[in-house]
């Protein structure tokens, strides 16, 4: 029998989920997407996932959810928040969502969950040693990984170089906000990347976030000793991360 689960990814704009089969990595439904409400405050967004759930396609009241959220996650409290109300700083997620759900919630940060979905089902699929993990968009998200085991809230993207958070020079918002070449933006890339191989000395380093998709464009550009490759699971990897977390802590 499949195991499933249901992955929600909620992040400052849109809220989007799917059933999941987590054996696999794969989607068991088509993806069902909301907008964030305006000020992205706990009960609103709330109600939002619980509307979300009753559409999603073969989804069942015992299955668990797993929510993946731009903050730091912390046993369960958002720690943080990004794009978001912020009346999640120090906030019980796990139990705001069991209380409207009505069934087992597990939260977890966002570049978190698509790590997962990375290590267990795409680009670091029985890669050993270290796999850091980068989502590029509005900000820098990072996962770190060891054997494949999770260190959960690695937040690597605001790394200080030349005096200030380099998410705010490296991000692709910030290519956007620049209206950056691909080539000038991978100088500023290069330099991230560079400072993120001293520290760590990778073994391999895996590219997420939409932009991703055209990886032809930068990656080739890098000059690193770490192999760096573009993500596989792209916009469905919060929500694939976030379900196979979910199922893996209900069965704890």
């Amino acid at each position: 029998m499949a195991k499933r689960a249901i992955g929600i990814d909620i992040g400052g704009t849109g809220i989007k989920g799917a059933l999941v089969d987590v054996k696999k990595g794969i989607l068991l439904s088509d993806r069902v997407r909301f907008e964030t409400p305006e000020g992205g405050r706990p009960d609103d967004i709330a109600q939002i996932v619980a509307t979300l759930i009753s559409q999603i396609s073969g989804s069942k009241d015992s299955m668990p959810v797993g929510i993946c959220f731009p903050a730091v996650v912390q046993h369960g409290r958002t720690m943080s928040a990004a794009n978001i109300s912020k009346e999640w700083i120090g906030f019980d997620a796990d139990g705001l969502f069991e209380r409207k759900l009505g069934r087992h919630v597990h939260v977890v940060n966002d570049a978190d969950a698509a790590g997962v979905a990375e290590i267990k089902f795409g680009a670091g699929a029985s890669e050993k040693g270290l796999v850091i993990m980068t989502t590029l968009g509005t900000g820098i998200g990072s996962a770190l990984f060891i054997d494949g085991r999770l260190v959960p809230n690695a937040e690597l993207g605001h790394l200080e170089i030349d005096g200030v958070d380099y998410e705010s020079k490296a991000s692709f918002a910030a290519k956007e906000r620049e209206n950056l070449s691909f080539t000038d933006w991978a100088t500023r890339l290069q330099k991230y990347y560079a400072r993120l191989e001293a520290l760590f000395s990778p073994d391999l380093i895996i590219v997420g976030g939409g932009v991703s998709k055209q990886h032809e464009q930068f990656l080739p550009l890098l000059k690193l000793q770490t192999r760096i490759v573009p993500a596989l699971k792209r916009n469905n990897a919060g929500i694939l991360g976030a379900a196979a977390l979910a199922f893996r802590n209900s069965e704890d």
